[in-house]
């Protein structure tokens, strides 16, 4: 049986077009600053986000955890929205990496606002020495758990702003940053011009198979070097990786606006259907989360017993991500799928 895979963008698979670039790319040491592919998708990373340096990682969640230890001391705290990557998905990294607090922002659908920002930076003067000092405002553009909702441009302005006036940097946890900038708009350099780092994941909608770059200044990026080397990070001849993402970059980019089309077709079908709810309104980009009368645990299984895989977020929850391998096909089968259960 030919399966839907909707559970997420990350088990996209490398094209025979991908793996063939992969397989003739020029490599060198990159530990020892020598692989040329990898410098290569360093730099037209920074470039297209407009900023002076970029840093091949192994993974989104590096990413984030390299730019949180590289603004922070220990006894700082951070702060995001309470249901972000950071905070939710990545294991405590915050605390265990970079010695941090975190202070939780309420959002709507996954996006702050800038008064709900500055309300919990907290700085030790202030507290006479009781509090942390708040460092970092990290954002996370699209989000996750807000299903691919993204912040508008005022939106980040005004929080970026929020955060200079308090003293504290902003990262942009960009795993999905490309969905946004094809839902908004936005030229990316636009959109993170007042983030310090952007964290950027090209094993997601890109259809990398594994790693991410975060960019930032050159200063930033000197001393995430070093703290990618300390947590494990420095990897040789990366070059084969780094191929990938530069043929994601010239291939897969400039589609992603099909996986949002397919993802609102597919919620619209879905939010006709007696047991299921949904906000139409929220499904801005590739993710969609639906409420279910049922078990989210026996949707999916049900689900799957026809060969459409999707997850299972809370206990009536669930999520389906559209990708680089659904097509219009998959979308039609998944319907009729649920129209049957």
């Amino acid at each position: 049986m030919n399966r839907v895979d909707l559970r997420s963008d990350t088990v996209t698979q490398p094209t025979d077009e991908m793996r063939a670039v992969m397989s003739t790319a020029q490599v060198g040491d990159d530990v020892f600053g020598e692989d040329s592919t990898v410098i290569e998708l360093e730099e037209r990373m920074a470039s297209l986000l407009g900023k002076e340096a970029g840093l091949f990682v192994p993974s989104g969640t590096m990413s984030n955890a390299i730019a949180i230890r590289c603004h922070t001391q220990p006894g700082d705290e951070i702060i995001t929205e309470e249901n972000s990557h950071i905070y939710v998905y990545e294991g405590g990294g915050y605390a265990a990496l970079s010695g941090c607090s975190v202070a939780l922002v309420r959002g709507e659908s996954g996006i702050m606002n800038a008064r709900s920002v500055e309300s919990k930076i907290r700085k030790a003067i202030d507290g006479k020495g009781h509090y942390p000092n708040g460092r970092l405002v990290c954002l996370e553009n699209t989000s996750n758990r807000g299903g691919g909702t993204c912040y508008s441009q005022d939106q980040i302005n005004c929080i970026t702003s929020v955060a200079r006036n308090h003293q504290c940097a902003v990262h942009m946890d960009g795993a999905r940053l490309f969905n946004a900038v094809h839902a908004t708009g936005m030229e990316p350099a636009r959109m993170v011009q007042d983030c310090d780092t952007v964290s950027i994941c090209i094993s997601k909608g890109l259809g990398a198979p594994v790693g991410g770059v975060l960019v930032g200044s050159e200063e930033m990026i000197t001393q995430a070097h070093r703290w990618r080397k300390m947590l494990g990070g420095g990897m040789r001849q990366a070059g084969i990786l780094a191929a990938a993402g530069l043929f994601a970059l010239d291939h897969n980019y400039f589609r992603l606006h099909e996986d949002h089309t397919r993802a609102l077709t597919l919620a619209q079908g879905v939010a006709n259907l007696d047991g299921f709810d949904l906000n139409l309104k929220s499904v801005q980009t590739n993710i969609l989360f639906v409420k279910t009368e049922a078990l989210a645990s026996d949707v999916v299984t049900q689900l799957a017993t026809y060969g459409i895989d999707i997850l299972a977020i809370s206990t009536h929850l669930i999520r389906l991500v559209t990708h680089l391998h659904i097509t219009d096909k998959d979308i039609e089968k998944t319907l009729d799928v649920f129209n049957q259960i």
